[in-house]
């Protein structure tokens, strides 16, 4: 695949930094979390402050729901976004992909599954730390691409297939899939971003501007 546009080497070594001790710790467990929301990224996400804490404590219940069984014999990823959870990864039947769906269907404030848990063996801890790369370039390059807020799109990367998750204008999601489709290693892009309006973008983003504003000003009133 042809890459049109290299990410500079600040911002990809800067995104690989900060992701390449997640496969390594997820080579220890057959489950992990994917999507935990820190600092000041969380300032500028569109989702409510709320629905960022319902998402990571759903993540963390889907963890807790699944028996020893299925987490000695499988290797799941849960990433919740805006109360919708993304299962990747892999199980070894589809009695068990469709068991895994129904325990998290079953979790509070849980309002939507996208289950793309596929029936192989488990993935490598090399697989996974490619697609811990794949994902770094993927950021990496919607910075330098800057065509919207790179933090408005979550990417999540499982065996070379990219899934883009965020609150996003149409113009947003099209650019987005297209930065994706255009980095190297990247075999398929799968998007489940939920799409609003132009108008709604600029209100939301209005209202996270005002809102750090208040914020710098109440600490450096201090």
């Amino acid at each position: 695949m042809n890459q049109s546009h290299h990410p500079t080497r600040r911002s990809l070594l800067g995104l690989i930094s900060l992701g390449l001790a997640l496969p390594a710790l997820q080579g220890c467990f057959g489950v992990a979390v994917a999507g935990a929301t820190v600092g000041v990224l969380a300032a500028t996400d569109r989702r409510s402050v709320g629905v960022q804490t319902d998402d990571e404590a759903i993540e963390l219940k889907a963890v807790g729901r699944l028996s020893k069984e299925i987490r000695d014999r499988a290797h799941i990823n849960f990433t919740s976004y805006n109360r919708r959870v993304l299962l990747t990864g892999e199980v070894p039947d589809e009695a068990t992909k469709a068991r895994v769906a129904e325990e998290v269907s079953r979790i509070e404030n849980v309002q939507g599954i996208w289950n793309e848990l596929v029936v192989a063996g488990n993935s490598t801890l090399t697989s996974r730390s490619n697609d811990t790369y794949i994902t770094s370039k993927v950021k990496a390059r919607f910075i330098d691409n800057n065509q919207f807020a790179a933090n408005h799109v979550k990417v999540v990367t499982e065996a070379g297939t990219v899934f883009l998750l965020g609150i996003v204008t149409d113009r947003e999601a099209q650019a987005a899939i297209q930065v994706a489709r255009n980095t190297a290693g990247v075999r398929k892009v799968v998007n489940v971003m939920q799409i609003i309006s132009d108008a709604e973008a600029r209100r939301i983003d209005a209202s996270l501007a005002n809102s750090a504003s208040s914020t710098a000003t109440s600490s450096s009133s201090r």
